[in-house]
């Protein structure tokens, strides 16, 4: 790994730990040129799975993407990042033994986790996922999931 400073590419590991569900390894780093310390992350890497998206394009799967989207729904809400990751995470172990899934599957998937972490963040991302069209849409969803 190299250093974010001198970009050295001799660096120790100088601490571990794994997070609570045993998915992440975060790592405290210390290069040995400069004295830097930084921190990484290991995680299991979901290779081989390809996104179908809506024009039937195949995409490979890019968690930073899917994440991207997540954080902005949930923008200026009260919703931990580590939330989110942890969500992430759960998603990604149910479809380790695929090969293909669709953005509609990923989107209802995310929905029925983000129900339950943030009522405004579920409707701010259904509404780009379902792609509401005007108010209506948006009267008719939420009338329809919350009454």
């Amino acid at each position: 790994m190299f250093c974010p400073q001198c970009w050295n590419p001799l660096t120790k590991v100088i601490d571990s730990r794994i997070n609570e569900n045993g998915t992440n390894i975060r790592r405290r780093r210390e290069c040995e040129k400069c004295g830097r310390r930084f921190t990484t992350f290991e995680q299991i890497e979901l290779v081989n799975i390809n996104v179908i998206k809506s024009d039937n394009e195949l995409e490979r799967y890019d968690r930073q993407k899917l994440e991207e989207s997540i954080l902005i729904a949930c923008n200026k809400r009260n919703v931990e990042r580590e939330l989110i990751t942890h969500m992430l995470n759960k998603l990604e172990n149910s479809w380790w033994w695929i090969k293909e899934i669709s953005t509609k599957e990923i989107g209802k998937e995310v929905l029925n986790e983000l129900k339950n972490i943030d009522q405004v963040a579920y409707i701010r991302y259904a509404s780009v996922h379902l792609k509401f069209e005007d108010i209506k849409d948006f009267l008719e969803f939420i009338q329809k999931e919350f009454f």
